[in-house]
Formats: structure tokens, sequence, C-alpha cells
């Protein structure tokens, strides 16, 4: 059964090798992802991670392995096979989960990549299966908030991104699966929030029982807004 789930950003930043230089807006979000997946790993050894990349939808089973080469440097990462088959294009979100997952000291990781235009209810009928499964794991959530909120993002500030991460930032801390629901694609498009699918599929493995959410980091360092947590099965 699904036992916890850590949402986490999936910047190549949070791999020391890929920065120049570390300050006080790198550490912060990198420290809370790995406390986060290491409360992932105490929970259970094998996990499921949900992203969303142009690859979508496809599966990637933990025989797999990459490199951040094209992020500048030859960093190296598996998804935990003991013999792993060599994919040189892994996407980001397939090498940020298997990162995470060596620092965490999981066993292995099965990778799950959507669509970005996947429908609501495909996400979370995804979710509800995952949430379902006999197997025990932990769900590894790779999601990001907007890219337009601030004079540091990529794209020029909108008034409605702050509005958008607030509401993502309530959905984390009180395990609200209405709100992540209920997410508009068309806004998320707009604003930068290109894993909206991934948010969905979170709210749908949390569809049954009781959960109690924490809220391990929220901001906008770099332009593009990150937040961590973990939802644990209540008692």
């Amino acid at each position: 059964m699904l036992i916890r789930i850590a949402v986490v950003p999936y910047p190549p930043l949070l791999v020391p090798e890929l920065t120049v230089r570390t300050g006080p807006r790198t550490e912060p979000v990198r420290g809370a992802c790995l406390r986060a997946t290491t409360s992932l790993t105490d929970s259970a050894a094998e996990w499921v991670a949900v992203g969303v990349d142009r690859r979508g939808p496809t599966v990637l089973e933990p025989d797999t392995a990459g490199t951040f080469a094209g992020y500048g440097v030859d960093v190296p990462v598996s998804l935990g096979g003991d013999r792993p088959a060599w994919d040189p294009e892994l996407p980001l979100p397939a090498l940020v989960a298997g990162w995470l997952r060596q620092q965490a000291g999981a066993e292995r990781v099965t990778v799950r990549l959507l669509a970005a235009d996947t429908p609501t209810e495909q996400a979370a009928e995804l979710g509800r299966q995952l949430g379902s499964a006999a197997a025990e794991f932990g769900l590894l959530v790779l999601a990001e908030g907007t890219n337009r909120q601030d004079e540091r993002s990529p794209h020029p500030p909108d008034p409605r991104a702050r509005r958008l991460d607030e509401r993502l930032r309530s959905a984390v801390r009180d395990v609200d699966r209405r709100e992540l629901l209920d997410l508009d694609p068309q806004l998320c498009a707009e604003l930068g929030v290109a894993s909206r699918a991934a948010w969905q599929c979170a709210a749908g493995a949390a569809g049954t029982g009781n959960w109690a959410g924490r809220l391990v980091y929220s901001d906008t360092p770099h332009g593009v807004t990150y937040h961590v947590g973990t939802w644990s099965r209540a008692a």
C-alpha cells in the first residue's frame, strides 16, 4: 500500500555538481528536498515517482540509468537496478528522481511520466490506481509552482501567479485534494505550472484514508516557486 507521499521540485540546481556555487537561496530548497525524500525512505525502501515530460505517457523501470551531462556536468544516476540500461536522454524528472533516490538511500524507483496535457481525471485516476496498489511503497511527486511571480522569473511577472502558488502551498500543507483537482489546465499553462498533471496525480493517490501534511519549504529562490512537503497516513 501507499505509505507516504513526498512532493518536491526537480530543478538541476538540486545537484551540487551542477551549480558553480551554492548560496542562501539554493541550500534551503536542496536541504528541504533531501529531508522530504529521506523521510520517504524511512517509510518505504521502494518508490514510485510521478512527473511530467514530453516523453509521457511512459514508464521508466528501475533498470534504467542516465546522466546530467546535458545540464553541464556528467553526473551519473541510476533508478536502482543492479545492471541498469543506459538512457542518454533520460528526462529531467527521472534524473532528479534517480539522484534523490541515491541521496536518500532508497533501493529503487519506478518513474511514471505523464504528458503535460494529461486530462485532470486521467491524472487523478493514475493516482487512485497507485493509491490502491497492494505493494508497500512511497510516492515521489515531482512538481513545481509558477515561473511568473517576480522579476527573477524567466517570464514577465503575472499578478495571478502569487495566488496560484498560495493555493499550491496550502494544498501541500493541508493535503487539500480538492484544491489540486480544481487546478485549471489553461491557467497552469499560462503561469508555467507544467507539472499540473503530477499535482493532480498526487491528489488522486491520497484520495482514500486520512493523511497528515507537513510543509517543509515554500519559496521562490530563483524566479520559480518550489513547494516541498510530505503527506503521511494518519492513524
